[in-house]
């Protein structure tokens, strides 16, 4: 502000001074009024709607002296600086002046009034400054209540969004050739797009899939429930994995139907997957990968090993194909499945070495969901940066 924009309260009870301050203080440009003494001070202010900046006051007047002034300011009026100018420099009068609230305090008489003009400009200058942090803390305050207000929303809509996702997983299957079919996931901070099939379809094939979608939040959520609406409808309208001949390409087809879909729906995303179907009558197993990591480790008799493979993942590439592979399955056996959130909670720094130790993990369990869990300590995860899917198939083992 500019000092004319200023407006300036001067009380003392002495003519000479009181017209000497109105004077120089007018010449340097502020608008000044005056008052004799307490009483006719706290008129002006309490019938004035237009409050002065700030206030000269002296400390002996008549009709009640400058401290009971700074009292009844200190009370009605907190927020108006004011500077002290007075011939009675007593210490015990100087500290009581500044803890009631005084800027400043100047010793009568002012032989040079330029010192009273620094002190006035340097208290408005903290005045402005204080009303501006002020302004500020109520927006950051304002700023803060619509951010917490908005991260409820968020973290409703996370759980809404786990909720619905958990709904269109399995809950656990069992066939009469003895598989058992198991999974879990580990939520991380944010709603993500790990998802877990699978099916027992004509009491025959059991297919199964374990989907990770690009990146987080709910829209990677929304493309799991369009990825379970999808398969769902190609095994109930085309016949997916329901015949013998769909049990050799069924999953090549799948993959394609979804990396078409995700083009032309334009969607953002991209998948990896692990797609497999397990013929429950021979003992067979068809897979194809799109780009899945870690892939799945077999645990036989004989030890573990991971399942060999590679394909690109779905909704990249516009016109792709996937690579059949096949694995006959022993009398006994655990096949498990992660989602690539497991790799960052192992400790080691290179892929290489995660994956050996991952690999080391479930070789020391039996293979099943609850074993594997055990042995990679899942249960006692918390805060994981990204969802830790874990699906096993298992036959013979417990």
């Amino acid at each position: 502000m500019t000092p004319a924009s200023r407006k300036l309260l001067i009380i003392d009870d002495d003519a000479l001074v009181r017209q000497s301050l109105v004077t120089y203080l007018s010449d340097s440009g502020y608008s000044v009024q005056f008052a004799t003494d307490t009483h006719s001070a706290l008129t002006i202010l309490q019938s004035d709607s237009t409050k002065p900046d700030l206030i000269i006051t002296d400390l002996r007047m008549p009709n009640g002296d400058g401290l009971q002034l700074l009292h009844a300011l200190h009370d009605q009026f907190p927020e108006l600086p004011v500077i002290v100018v007075s011939g009675a420099g007593v210490m015990n009068d100087v500290v009581t002046a500044l803890r009631l609230g005084a800027r400043d305090y100047l010793i009568k008489p002012l032989v040079d009034l330029e010192v009273l003009v620094h002190s006035i400009d340097k208290v408005l200058d903290r005045q402005d400054l204080e009303a501006e942090n002020l302004r500020y803390r109520a927006q950051l305050e304002e700023a803060n209540r619509e951010l917490k207000e908005n991260l409820r929303v968020l973290e409703r809509d996370q759980i809404a969004g786990r909720r619905v996702q958990r709904r269109l997983m399995p809950s656990g299957l069992a066939t009469e050739e003895g598989y058992q079919v198991a999974h879990t996931i580990v939520p991380s901070l944010f709603l993500s797009g790990d998802f877990v099939d699978y099916a027992h379809i004509k009491k025959r094939y059991l297919a199964f899939y374990l989907a990770d979608v690009s990146g987080h939040g709910a829209s990677s959520a929304f493309v799991t429930i369009w990825l379970k609406h999808l398969v769902s409808r190609m095994v109930r309208e085309e016949g997916l994995f329901g015949d013998e001949h769909s049990f050799v390409d069924g999953a090549d087809q799948m993959l394609r139907q979804i990396n078409r879909e995700l083009h032309e729906t334009r969607l953002s995303h991209h998948l990896t997957l692990f797609v497999g179907v397990i013929d429950t009558v021979t003992h067979k197993m068809h897979y194809v990968v799109a780009g899945h990591l870690p892939m799945p480790i077999l645990v036989t008799e004989s030890g573990a090993e991971y399942l060999t493979g590679y394909g690109k993942p779905a909704g990249i590439f516009k016109d792709v194909s996937w690579q059949l592979y096949e694995r006959d399955l022993p009398e006994k056996f655990a096949l498990v499945c992660f989602s690539d959130g497991v790799l960052e909670m192992l400790p080691q720094t290179e892929l290489a070495d995660k994956e050996a130790h991952l690999l080391a993990l479930v070789a020391a369990s039996t293979g099943t969901l609850e074993s594997v869990s055990d042995s990679l300590v899942i249960k006692e995860m918390r805060d994981n940066p990204d969802d830790i899917a874990v699906l096993s198939i298992s036959r013979g083992v417990s």
